[in-house]
């Protein structure tokens, strides 16, 4: 079973983001925390979401919570995970690439350094493939982070399907099948979903079953 906390109340949002901006920028001066939260949380509410909401975000951060002493600079992990659905349309493909942009107009806008800044686009890159190299110990826990939901209890994982499924509601029912199980055929053929070694143990056996599980459901064998 995962060990996923229930996700904290999001309205503590703001605080937390605050809590990280002001890390980040190891004492640089900067303007007001709290514009930037609102316009990242006015994104993370949009009406096309239904999985990648602010529920979603708190999750994933309460998830580097879990993971941050694998992390080599949790700060950046932190305000990637904020960035990295901050731009989301389900019928684009360039979703990461957008979001990642927008960290490198906003960070240095609000006081965060080029190293810094540079790192969380970097990572927010990283979620287009889930697959960190060895020994990136800050894309580890962000990508481990952002899969966590995946190892979730029947009615969990059930609830994240069909939210995923709500927001492809413009997709014809055998398009979608069709693409739904080649994202889990992509992510059952990696040779781990999860890098930091706290998700090996706790979170990859459920995470395979309940991703082998749903393909079989969609009608679709799984990788040969």
């Amino acid at each position: 079973m995962t060990d996923s906390p229930r996700p904290r109340d999001t309205r503590a949002l703001p605080d937390r983001w605050r809590d990280t901006l002001l890390a980040a920028r190891s004492g640089a001066p900067g303007p007001d925390p709290l514009p930037y939260a609102e316009n990242l949380l006015v994104r993370w509410a949009e009406p096309q979401r239904h999985y990648h909401t602010t529920a979603h975000l708190t999750a994933v951060l309460d998830r580097i919570d879990t993971l941050a002493g694998y992390a080599a600079d949790v700060h950046a992990v932190r305000l990637a995970a904020w960035f990295h659905d901050a731009v989301y349309r389900p019928d684009r493909t360039e979703n990461e690439e957008r979001s990642a942009a927008l960290a490198e107009r906003a960070l240095p806008e609000a006081g965060v350094g080029e190293a810094v800044t540079a790192e969380v686009a970097r990572l927010v890159r990283l979620t287009v493939t889930h697959d960190p190299a060895e020994g990136d110990g800050n894309g580890e826990v962000l990508c481990d982070a952002d899969l966590a939901v995946l190892a979730g209890g029947p009615e969990a994982y059930a609830a994240y399907a069909a939210q995923v499924r709500e927001e492809y509601g413009f997709v014809p029912d055998e398009a979608f099948r069709a693409g739904r199980a080649a994202v889990l055929r992509q992510l059952l053929a990696l040779p781990r979903l999860f890098r930091t070694p706290h998700g090996a143990a706790e979170w990859e056996a459920r995470a395979r079953h309940n991703l082998a599980t749903e393909l079989e459901l969609l009608g679709s064998p799984g990788p040969q």
